[in-house]
């Protein structure tokens, strides 16, 4: 089996579902105005922060009386905060179906210690029964599985006069797919992954709803300093206004506002979400005509645009141990690493083995049709080092 070495590779060849690649035309002379130097408590530094917020809330159409701050250590941070913050008031349902989704699960139950746990979990490639949630309870669950490329189709299972808060992981679904604000309570994500922003910042987004929580239930437990949101029981308006916990890289800020205006140049939420389903459509068309290629996710309806994950089903590859195929798949995406055509599109470490390809709004569609062309290629070429070893 063999295959041509393709003559072309990708203008921007990385993949990674995080951190993600920069915007089209992102260039180190865009960050000329960073406020270097500068506290981010100065007029400058406070004004840059609230454009930040202002600007998240215009490109992601977030409601007006919803709050949104930046908040330390990425999306990780941002969804800690959020689960010591607001929950141990009412029962809490977990919604699971990838690692991250269960950490959040582990993090409830070993170390907040919540004991009226429902789990809803699914493996990889699959989702939980969504109306198994019960509206009574807090509800935490990932808008979109990044390392199994499964996401919820929609926000119809969650119903409109809940007596319980949402709270949302969307950390690879912000800016690529259409999240239904008035179904969600706490919702959180990084810059590096929305939109291949700098690592270590994160953002929150809370409803009235969990604005009413925070300023009428104390947690039992002790709040970190980077944790609190509240002063005297009341709501800390300054974290919502560019008065960040800790201190924020004014030059991580200025890439940030760099991208959400170029976001609005492309149309806003509908034209990132276009770019992000035009890139994954590439992938679909390669899978039609690709016999030993599938996505992980087998329902159209649950698959991600963002983080797209895909499986090898050749039958020589199947046939293998599962650590067989893993090796497979990381020697076929070091064949095309090395040719300097695509870079960190391996499987997640405890994922199925296979491909897992980024095709967020930073992504060029042109890009992702030449890697496919490289992975059809280092394929072939791998096949037949498996072929001749056996």
């Amino acid at each position: 089996m063999t295959a041509a070495k393709p003559a072309l590779r990708p203008n921007v060849p990385h993949f990674s579902s995080g951190p993600c690649a920069k915007r089209p035309g992102w260039n180190a002379q865009n960050l000329k105005d960073a406020a270097l130097g500068r506290s981010h408590r100065a007029k400058i530094g406070k004004a840059k922060l609230k454009l930040a917020i202002e600007l998240t809330r215009e490109v992601l159409e977030v409601p007006a009386d919803y709050k949104i701050g930046i908040v330390p250590a990425s999306d990780t941070g941002a969804v800690e905060m959020a689960l010591w913050s607001l929950l141990g008031a009412r029962p809490v349902t977990t919604i699971a179906w990838e690692s991250f989704g269960e950490g959040w699960v582990g993090d409830i139950v070993k170390e907040l210690k919540l004991k009226d746990v429902t789990r809803l979990h699914a493996g990889y490639g699959e989702i939980p029964d969504l109306g198994k949630a019960d509206p009574s309870t807090d509800i935490v669950f990932t808008w979109n599985g990044t390392t199994s490329g499964v996401r919820v189709p929609n926000a119809d299972w969650i119903g409109a006069n809940r007596e319980g808060l949402t709270i949302c992981d969307a950390t690879s679904a912000a800016f690529a797919q259409k999240l239904d604000w008035a179904k969600l309570d706490a919702v959180t994500f990084s810059w590096q992954k929305a939109l291949g922003g700098e690592a270590a910042h994160g953002m929150l987004v809370l409803s009235p709803r969990s604005v009413a929580r925070l300023e009428s239930y104390k947690p039992a437990w002790p709040l970190p300093k980077i944790f609190r949101m509240t002063k005297g029981g009341k709501l800390n308006q300054g974290i919502f206004e560019g008065e960040t916990i800790n201190t924020p890289s004014m030059l991580c800020v200025e890439d940030y506002l760099d991208t959400l205006h170029w976001g609005k140049s492309v149309g806003g939420l509908k034209g990132l979400m276009a770019r992000a389903d035009a890139n994954t459509k590439v992938l679909a068309d390669w899978k039609a005509k690709t016999p030993w290629i599938d996505f992980l996710a087998k329902d159209p309806a649950i698959r991600s645009n963002t983080s797209v994950c895909m499986k090898v089903i050749d039958p020589a590859i199947t046939s293998l141990t599962l650590d067989a195929q893993s090796d497979f798949a990381k020697k076929l995406v070091a064949l095309v690493e090395k040719e300097g055509a695509g870079y960190d599109f391996a499987h997640y470490r405890d994922a199925p083995p296979g491909l897992r390809i980024w095709c967020g709004a930073t992504v060029e569609a042109g890009d992702v049709a030449l890697l496919t062309q490289w992975i059809d290629w280092a394929f072939a070429k791998t096949k037949s080092t498996l072929a001749k070893a056996a």
